[in-house]
């Protein structure tokens, strides 16, 4: 008679406490928050309104219009972070992993720090930095003779949100770069060395043989890429403020959300409109999630060892 597997209670144990903190903290608020957005204020009190606030969200001009410009704008946030933060990690990745680079240790700290920073101290010092008043952006680039580039860009509606995304992929492309450089350094000596022996060497190699083999970790990275960026508010709120401006040409879901739930200045605080936004919110992330995980993931599982 076969013996019967015993059960792994250890598994369980560990995982409770992270499992419940994770409930408390995400999953409880999570479905109250989408609760919420099911009612609103009538006649007799709180009352369950259905759908009716996500079509005011959509359908009503003074509601919609603000949500589309604030999506339009998370959507032009992420962009630049896929287009100019991933792609500078990958190639910093590329260059750290070389065996014959001298202080790549220092070079790989010395990037990361940024990300440790607050939002607070990065937003505040990057405005300062900035600022055409008693900044210092104009006088380095008067030092190298491009003082005609600077312009106020925190302050024009079509320079704001890319300079402050710029700041944003300046604090965080540590991240994908050293998930990159781990990436790298897990490919066998073995397929380099055959790569080598093959004549494939330098760039090439790294297009060729390295590149196809970190693909399953640069979708992983898109992929956190897409959920920071749309969950994204703490660099908006603290270099824009609230209104992030200027005339909301800075605001996001973020921040569209906290001038919708808290209230700012003048307007007054609606929790149940501010619920539909951030149900919103969740949709289009879960959305993103779902296209990577059933869409790309499963195309990427080939490259994996």
């Amino acid at each position: 008679m076969a013996s019967r597997k015993p059960v792994r209670w250890h598994i369980a144990v560990f995982l409770a406490p992270a499992v419940l903190v994770y409930t408390a903290i995400m999953i409880i608020p999570l479905f109250g928050t989408l609760n919420f957005s099911l009612f609103n204020k009538g006649d007799d009190g709180v009352v369950f309104v259905g759908l009716a606030n996500f079509a005011t969200l959509f359908g009503d001009p003074r509601w919609s219009g603000a949500f589309w410009n604030a999506l339009g704008n998370n959507a032009w946030f992420f962009l630049i972070h896929m287009l100019v933060q991933n792609p500078i990690g990958i190639a910093l990745a590329a260059i750290l992993s070389t065996p014959r680079l001298r202080m790549a240790a220092f070079y790989r700290t010395a990037i990361f720090i940024p990300t440790i920073l607050s939002f607070v101290i990065v937003g505040f010092v990057w405005k300062l930095i900035l600022s055409p008043i008693w900044g210092i952006a104009p006088g380095m680039l008067d030092a190298v003779g491009l003082k005609s580039l600077f312009a106020p860009w925190l302050g024009k509606e079509e320079y704001a949100l890319t300079a402050l995304a710029l700041v944003s992929v300046w604090q965080f492309v540590g991240i994908p770069m050293m998930l990159i450089y781990a990436a790298l350094l897990s490919i066998p000596d073995e397929v380099l060395e055959a790569a080598e022996m093959d004549g494939i060497t330098g760039a090439s190699q790294f297009w060729k043989i390295k590149l196809p083999l970190i693909l399953p970790s640069i979708g992983i990275i898109s992929i956190l890429t897409f959920v920071g960026n749309f969950n994204a508010f703490d660099l908006i709120y603290v270099a824009q403020g609230a209104l992030a401006g200027p005339d909301f040409s800075t605001d996001i879901l973020g921040t569209f959300l906290y001038r919708t739930f808290f209230g700012f200045q003048l307007q007054l605080g609606d929790p149940y409109m501010g619920s539909a936004i951030a149900g919103a919110m969740f949709g289009i992330i879960l959305l993103g999630v779902c296209v990577y995980l059933f869409g790309i993931q499963t195309r990427l599982r080939r490259y994996q060892f």
